[in-house]
């Protein structure tokens, strides 16, 4: 089965993570029942190719191992992860991709909404003329973060094997739940024996990705007091307008519209309440930790300003940490970049490194023992409607893929 075959076949299956996902004050692994639908469609794939100690868990994580070469089993294990979810920030039920062959490089008509695929939007789309593009029809994200990631990693590990490419121990991991933030959490390194690992889970084609954000989520509570309006003065707290308050004492400008690069930001995600009680949840990004830890202060000193203002009890501020950094640790580990440099230049691209504006299950395995950067998959415009890859991006990223086997296969 060719990489497109099993692209479309993947975002068939509706694997929406669930944001809804605490049980008992404990993330639900799966947070969605119906990842278990690809889950079970990836387990077979890789009995089917041959790989050994190939498992589905009950918490909906596939592994398989493909046994090193004869003469390679002392060359070091390399991993290759991706993950089954797709964001809930968008639909991902009922996904209807779109087949353009031959690109001609001008915006694209998605037919199910009538909106367009821009250049002006996406000035990465010229790159793709000439291309066959797959897109959505507009109704649905298409699902290539990380089907993409998926299907790169089975086709180039049955490519490694029709064509007898020479290789170490090669491990494949697939993870639910990455969007929620819960993809590593119950990942086992005690199973999954690599030595160092790639996600593919990016987008740009040549991309290595070693540098992410440093995350946390933000809840503030506000608790109000309700009487009525006509005998409410220096009674009532409206906590819909505590709410309101406390989003407008946040810098404007530090927002996702307005930053970029390694530049931070306060995300209000969600708000919701009245007058006895409001709820404003946060995602809270900075790649440098210093100014993180600033940034979560600040909201701490929020919750006490709002608590002398108001009364103690009114505003109670829950942080949640996502993930950290990867950077800190893959710098001890420079031959993992390295190795995905050289397998990137020798498709003829030029290795592209830019801080990860969000972060992925690699920056989470990275602090819990297994090197892990990020490699593209060739999509782009991830979580919505304007999601597109091309077919010749991910026979690039499995060539990336045969590449880092091949350097590693043939390390000292």
């Amino acid at each position: 089965m060719n990489v497109e075959e099993r692209f479309l076949k993947y975002v068939s299956y509706w694997t929406t993570s669930d944001e809804d996902n605490m049980e008992n004050g404990t993330p639900r692994i799966p947070s969605s029942e119906r990842q278990f639908d690809l889950g079970k469609v990836l387990e077979q794939e890789l009995k089917t190719l041959g790989l050994k100690n190939v498992t589905l868990t009950d918490h909906c994580y596939v592994y398989g191992l493909l046994p090193a070469t004869p003469g390679y089993e002392n060359k070091k294990a390399v991993g290759f992860i991706a993950h089954m979810d797709t964001a809930p920030d968008f639909s991902g039920k009922d996904v209807k991709p779109q087949m353009i062959p031959d690109y001609d490089g001008k915006d694209v008509l998605l037919k199910g909404s009538g909106e367009y695929l821009k250049i002006s939007d996406f000035p990465s789309l010229k790159d793709l003329k000439g291309r066959t593009l797959i897109t959505t029809d507009g109704t649905t994200l298409l699902g290539a973060d990380d089907k993409a990631g998926l299907a790169e990693i089975i086709t180039a590990v049955e490519e490694i094997i029709s064509s007898g490419q020479p290789h170490g121990d090669i491990w494949v991991g697939f993870t639910p739940d990455e969007e929620v933030g819960c993809g590593a959490d119950l990942f086992d390194l005690d199973y999954f024996k690599a030595d160092f690992a790639y996600t593919l889970d990016g987008d740009y084609e040549g991309e290595v990705a070693y540098e992410n954000f440093n995350a946390a989520s933000a809840d503030f509570s506000v608790k109000g007091v309700n009487v009525h309006p006509g005998e409410a003065k220096d009674i009532m707290i409206n906590a819909a307008l505590v709410a309101c308050e406390i989003q407008s004492l946040l810098p404007a400008d530090e927002t996702p519209a307005h930053t970029e690069d390694r530049e931070g930001f306060f995300h209000l995600t969600d708000m919701k309440g009245d007058v006895a009680s409001a709820k404003l949840s946060y995602i809270v990004r900075d790649h440098d930790k210093d100014s993180f830890e600033s940034r979560l202060n600040r909201l701490r000193t929020l919750e006490v300003e709002m608590n002398q203002k108001y009364g103690m009890g009114t505003v109670t501020l829950m942080i949640t940490n996502s993930y950290s950094n990867m950077l800190e640790i893959i710098e001890k580990h420079p031959h993992v970049i390295e190795i995905a440099k050289k397998a990137i230049s020798q498709t003829g691209l030029d290795p592209l490194s830019r801080p990860v504006r969000g972060g992925t299950d690699g920056a989470r395995l990275s602090f819990m023992g297994l090197p892990c950067p990020n490699l593209g998959t060739g999509g782009y415009g991830f979580h919505g409607p304007y999601e597109h890859i091309s077919i010749e991006g991910m026979k690039t990223a499995i060539q990336v893929v045969r590449n880092i086997v091949t350097i590693v296969a043939e390390m000292e």
